[in-house]
């Protein structure tokens, strides 16, 4: 299941929780000056609709929410401290709020491009945060945000590899202390960690 073409809206169109843990294992891909820039998704988090206090969707829909409230299959990127661009994308249908943050990747192939942009920070720190893999990737809120990422153009998320519910770990989501105790809670975010069974 290796680079059989971009996924299809059909995949985004389900509940986020759904998305970000089929998302783990896919491979994200940004075509830049005809170079492919590709990481694997190692980690996501999923954000509900109106429903879920730790939602942008949760405020009702405004500018820069948009995104969250239309189709399946789009990017939803925002900013945070003035500085880091968050990639989303969007699930659910158009009108019902929901998206997965990508957190993090490991490099498969433009390594050394990812490598100039972040620095040199290289390893374990290159893409192992929303911010830093945004960053690695060259995404931007300014490029990419409602981007289509089913038509295959410049942006756009591959099979890859999916990986096994036994490698996969759930736990509560990060940097949320504004939602409610029960969605601080919830077990929304989902790392991919391999398990050492055979």
């Amino acid at each position: 299941m290796i680079n059989d073409g971009p996924l299809i809206q059909s995949f985004y169109a389900r509940p986020a929780l759904e998305v970000a843990r089929d998302l783990l294992g896919r491979h994200l891909v940004h075509l830049h000056d005809d170079e492919r820039l590709v990481g694997r998704i190692v980690e996501t988090e999923a954000y509900g609709g109106t429903e879920d206090s730790a939602s942008h969707a949760a405020r009702g829909l405004t500018p820069r929410n948009a995104p969250m409230f239309g189709p399946p299959g789009h990017a939803y990127v925002y900013l945070i401290y003035g500085i880091h661009d968050m990639f989303n994308l969007v699930t659910e249908s158009s009108g019902h709020p929901g998206a997965v943050l990508v957190r993090a990747l490991v490099p498969v192939t433009g390594e050394a491009s990812m490598l100039a942009r972040r620095s040199g920070k290289n390893g374990h720190n290159l893409a192992n945060g929303p911010g830093k893999l945004t960053q690695a990737m060259g995404i931007t809120l300014a490029e990419f945000n409602r981007h289509d990422v089913c038509q295959g153009k410049r942006l756009w998320l591959e099979p890859g590899i999916p990986v096994e519910d036994r490698d996969v770990i759930a736990g509560p989501r990060i940097g949320i202390p504004y939602a409610d105790p029960k969605d601080r809670e919830a077990p929304w975010r989902l790392r991919y960690q391999p398990s050492s069974r055979k």
